[in-house]
């Protein structure tokens, strides 16, 4: 996918976005703005937002709530994030230091639920209970992975039913909820809304899926982050499901114990381990298909130049590199 294209076509909503990110962000609190700015404008590629302009402009939609709900998305995900590098004792994200490493755990904690109620606070200003209702269940739905990923973590039984269930909370149902927020500003129909919901599922779990794979194959340097880092929060991720299942009983036994263990010393004999089951070309494949699925739900959208980049993306998010 080009993404210079696809940064071309969103330019203008996107900076409109930004603007009402930098605004939104201001707290008479100086801490407040200092750990939010850090994070918000530290290199995250604005997919979340992206896809609620897209989705919004595929239906046609033609006011300006659309840049506020974008906004409210790329708040309620930056939260996440503050709080995910606290749980997970994370030192870097893409490529930087994390705020918990440089301001602190606490002021990391505090500032995540200052962006969530200014979410809040924004989603009630665009005045419709269905979108209120929407992003309320997300942010409930999400809590509750990161609380189901906690609880996997250096469990080595976790099954890859269990592991999507996480996926899916925790990763897809924001992006699910991104490309409804579209649909219910346009006004589509019920069948384009779970079609334009669905498709935001898809991409989520390919685009998860592929963070996967990529822990095990990357360059650290693109990806921003190190290696093995799911690792070594015993991370029970697919990859790993799929060579404990189909590899040796020593092979499996290598992997369950590095999951138990959080044993990133161990890194180089899982690596082997999953390069020789095929454990990361199976997990790729699985993202291809997330990717098709989240292609032939967009079959009820008008063909337009935002359909087609939805297309595009879907194929970028299982093809991706980095």
């Amino acid at each position: 996918m080009s993404q210079d294209n696809l940064k071309q076509l969103l330019a203008a909503d996107m900076a409109i976005v930004d603007q009402v990110i930098r605004t939104r962000l201001h707290s008479e609190v100086a801490l407040v703005s200092q750990v939010a700015e850090y994070i918000v404008n530290s290199g995250g590629k604005r997919l979340r937002p992206a896809l609620v302009v897209l989705s919004a402009q595929a239906f046609s939609y033609d006011g300006k709530h659309h840049h506020e709900l974008a906004a409210v998305v790329e708040f309620i995900h930056t939260a996440t994030l503050l709080h995910d590098d606290v749980v997970d004792e994370s030192d870097l994200r893409r490529g930087r230091a994390t705020a918990s490493a440089l301001f602190g755990n606490a002021a990391s904690v505090l500032v995540g639920d200052f962006l969530y109620s200014r979410a809040f606070q924004m989603m009630v200003d665009v005045g419709d209970m269905r979108v209120m209702q929407t992003l309320a269940d997300a942010t409930n739905v999400i809590a509750e992975g990161e609380v189901l990923q906690l609880l996997n973590c250096n469990d080595a039984s976790v099954d890859a039913a269990n592991y999507l269930r996480v996926i899916h909370c925790k990763t897809a149902k924001l992006f699910e909820a991104a490309m409804r927020l579209g649909a219910i500003l346009s006004r589509a129909d019920q069948a384009s809304e779970q079609a334009a919901a669905l498709y935001g599922m898809h991409l989520g779990t390919a685009f998860q899926l592929v963070d996967d794979v990529l822990d095990y194959s990357g360059n650290a340097e693109e990806i921003g982050k190190s290696l093995g880092d799911d690792l070594a929060e015993g991370k029970p991720t697919l990859p790993l499901i799929y060579a404990m299942q189909h590899g040796t009983a020593e092979q499996a036994s290598i992997v369950r114990t590095a999951i138990e263990q959080g044993d990133l010393e161990r890194f180089a004999e899982v690596l082997q381990v999953v390069q020789q089951t095929g454990a990361l070309d199976y997990t790729r494949k699985q993202a291809e298909r997330e990717a098709e699925a989240a292609c032939a739900a967009l079959a009820v959208l008008p063909d337009t130049q935002y359909k087609q980049s939805l297309l595009e993306l879907a194929k970028f998010a299982a093809s991706r590199q980095f």
